[in-house]
């Protein structure tokens, strides 16, 4: 009996339905870390726990400027403005001695300009500050003790370690100055000098003629009759010396003005 074949009708099989959802597929992404990962003590992390609170940048904020406007700041700023001040542009003397009376009395105390100040700002009549030629040794200080007397000094309040003097400039470098019956010639002419009082002029002495040497000056104090100057032992002043000229009178008050 001849085998029937089954017929492969598609009939026969069961229909296959597709179903197709009518929402968006769905979307592939890449996972970063969850801002929930747990932390070690078993509780979620809070992005907090990670950032500095902006109450905290206000309070550092609000402690410097609490500390920028208190008193041992500023007082920390006059310090540093009064170390530059005294350094480079202007410092306070005191008038120890009558020297340079009737134009600076005992106890005077005056300003001396160093800014941009170079031993070829030097004129005859100048009013000038120099240190000792001749120092001797400095008196043993504590570093404390030492700061403040610098600071004393700076405004005029403290002598220096080795004492400053204050002269008047009467010969140039290289000029030839003599002194003959109480009158002051620099190269054979005879020099005015209408600061001094008539005892002062009285006073002035003899002097064989001197040439200045290069690169120093010549000094006296006005009140002739009582200074140590280049007449007298101090010599000439070397210009590495000066510190500076004096150009106003500020205390006291009743002798306040510019120093002629």
């Amino acid at each position: 009996m001849p085998e029937i074949e089954r017929a492969n009708d598609a009939a026969d099989e069961p229909e296959t339905i597709a179903l197709r959802t009518t929402g968006p597929a769905p979307l592939q992404t890449t996972l970063e870390p969850s801002t929930d990962a747990v932390a070690p003590n078993g509780g979620a992390e809070r992005p907090s726990d990670h950032a500095d609170h902006p109450g905290d940048e206000a309070e550092k904020d609000s402690a410097a400027r609490r500390f920028v406007g208190s008193t041992p700041f500023l007082i920390f700023v006059a310090l540093v403005v009064a170390i530059l001040v005294k350094t480079f542009v202007i410092q306070a003397f005191y008038i120890p001695s009558e020297s340079m009376v009737p134009t600076l009395e005992v106890g005077d105390r005056v300003f001396v300009s160093k800014f941009m100040f170079d031993g070829g700002d030097v004129a005859r009549g100048d009013v000038i500050v120099f240190e000792n030629p001749n120092p001797g040794g400095l008196p043993d200080r504590s570093g404390v003790s030492s700061v403040l007397h610098w600071l004393g000094e700076g405004i005029g309040l403290a002598q220096p370690e080795n004492e400053d003097f204050i002269k008047r400039v009467i010969g140039l470098p290289g000029e030839t100055i003599e002194i003959e019956e109480n009158v002051v010639y620099i190269e054979g002419e005879p020099l005015d000098e209408p600061y001094l009082t008539e005892e002062a002029r009285s006073s002035n002495g003899d002097l064989e003629p001197t040439t200045v040497p290069d690169g120093e000056v010549f000094v006296m104090g006005d009140n002739r009759g009582n200074s140590a100057d280049s007449r007298y032992g101090l010599g000439t002043v070397p210009l590495d010396r000066v510190i500076g000229k004096a150009f106003v009178l500020i205390w006291p008050p009743s002798h306040v003005g510019g120093i002629g």
